[in-house]
């Protein structure tokens, strides 16, 4: 339920801001806007100032004389505004026996058409902009200073490649690491479908290892592949009567020690537990200022009835970067994703990165959008503007249906100087609809089999 709660807030923003976009923009320019819709498909209610508000769909020849019917439909997946004399997702060609109309889209210079048709695209690209602003300015950027490795767990990942806790990463694929931030980004993001030579320092002594892309989980907390130096487990909540509170842990401990191991991660501490069913453990824990040292002995379901995370304890910073400053950083956010996401879908087309990794439908939208939120507000704002980011540069690409098909389709009418025949409109329609159904029905089956 939370799932859907979060997806119907965060399709429901895009949506509307983009759809608002082409709403606005064929308003300045004297074009009807007969529907501005959330959702596809059948009318589920709706208000325009001709009817009021109304249950259900519309006569079928009903006219709105000039008003716009705001309205919510069933297929929560998208929305539409139809703009009078265009053809458009909603196929209608009741206009075209007609003489063309001044309202009309069809009627307006070639300038006009484009602003509308680019409007959507413009207005998600503002919103990613306003929030990347917001980020800057008021929160800065984290920046976690430090680029050694806190424990490498026996038997791990890490440890057969290679890797030892307190390594100091210097560079991964000759990109210099100054901090975590730079070797998140190097080893999950910007190298995705390649493999990875990491340079760390160790004793003094500067040692490659290698690491095959398949050995790189796709999420940097799935296994805790490598941590920061200065993580530790975090207790999050202590369930009543168990283990953990007779024990004397409290919500908020940071776990030093277990069994007089230092601890650095919510799964090392988990693994000890679990091995320890009805053995007495010493534990230490930093509670505000002070260190305590205690003791909890697992049941025998190997559980001690805690809820447990990882936090970073270290060294962090936030670089800001003032009112202006935050302008042009806005703007550097967008275009290093842009450009990110175009090596992503060159590397779909390599082989390098597998369809299903690269894309996401409703499913992943959904888990993405709650995880995000139960994080905070701002972390589930910046998912907000890179999936706003995302459909502003995949609707601008040159496919029917898509505002890049309507956009290629005016510039090749303008090159002509006349309309395409409305049959080779509504094909080219008919048949990037299909597509894109196709397309769509695929991610979902993917996001269903990653679950």
């Amino acid at each position: 339920m939370e799932y859907i709660i979060y997806f119907a807030i965060t399709i429901g923003i895009l949506v509307f801001v983009h759809e608002f976009g082409h709403f606005a923009a064929a308003k300045l320019c004297g074009m009807r806007a007969d529907v501005f819709a959330i959702g596809f498909g059948r009318r589920l209610f709706g208000w325009n100032k001709k009817t009021g508000f109304t249950l259900g769909e519309l006569p079928k020849d009903f006219d709105g004389e000039g008003h716009t019917d705001y309205r919510l439909s069933l297929l929560p997946l998208g929305g539409y505004v139809k703009i009078a004399g265009m053809i458009d997702e909603s196929f209608d060609t009741k206009f075209a026996d007609k003489e063309p109309q001044p309202y009309e889209f069809r009627s307006k210079p070639m300038w006009q058409k484009i602003f509308v048709i680019t409007a959507g695209v413009l207005m998600n690209l503002l919103l990613a902009w306003v929030i990347f602003w917001g980020g800057n300015f008021f929160q800065g950027k984290q920046v976690t200073n430090t680029t050694a490795i806190a424990y490498v767990g026996k038997g791990s990942t890490a440890d057969s490649l290679g890797f030892e806790s307190n390594d100091k990463i210097v560079s991964i694929n000759g990109v210099a690491a100054k901090d975590w931030e730079d070797v998140r980004a190097e080893l999950y993001i910007n190298t995705l479908g390649e493999d990875v030579n990491v340079k760390v320092e160790r004793d003094g002594k500067q040692k490659t290892i290698y690491v095959p892309r398949s050995r790189i989980p796709d999420d940097e907390r799935q296994l805790y592949f490598l941590l920061p130096q200065g993580t530790r487990p975090i207790v999050l909540e202590v369930v009543n009567n168990s283990p953990a509170m007779k024990g004397g842990l409290k919500a908020n401990d940071i776990v030093l020690s277990l069994n007089n191991i230092p601890q650095y991660s919510s799964a090392q501490t988990t693994k000890i537990i679990k091995s320890h069913a009805g053995i007495q453990l010493p534990i230490t824990v930093k509670r505000g200022n002070d260190t305590l040292h205690l003791a909890v002995t697992p049941g025998g379901d190997g559980k001690i009835g805690i809820a447990i995370a990882s936090i970073f304890t270290g060294n962090v910073k936030y670089k800001t970067y003032g009112f202006f400053g935050s302008i042009g950083k806005g703007w550097q956010d967008i275009a290093m994703m842009t450009d990110l996401t175009f090596n992503m879908i060159g590397k779909v087309f390599d082989g390098k990165i597998e369809f299903s990794k690269a894309f996401g439908g409703p499913v992943k939208i959904a888990q993405y959008a709650a995880k995000s939120a139960d994080s905070g507000f701002s972390t589930f704002m910046n998912f907000l503007a890179l999936l706003s980011l995302s459909l502003a540069i995949l609707n601008i690409m040159p496919f029917p249906v898509l505002d890049g098909g309507h956009l290629l389709i005016i510039v090749i009418e303008g090159i002509i100087k006349r309309e395409i025949p409305v049959k080779i409109k509504i094909a080219i329609q008919n048949t990037g609809l299909i597509l894109l159904l196709l397309l769509m029905a695929f991610i979902i089956y993917s996001d269903i089999l990653s679950l």
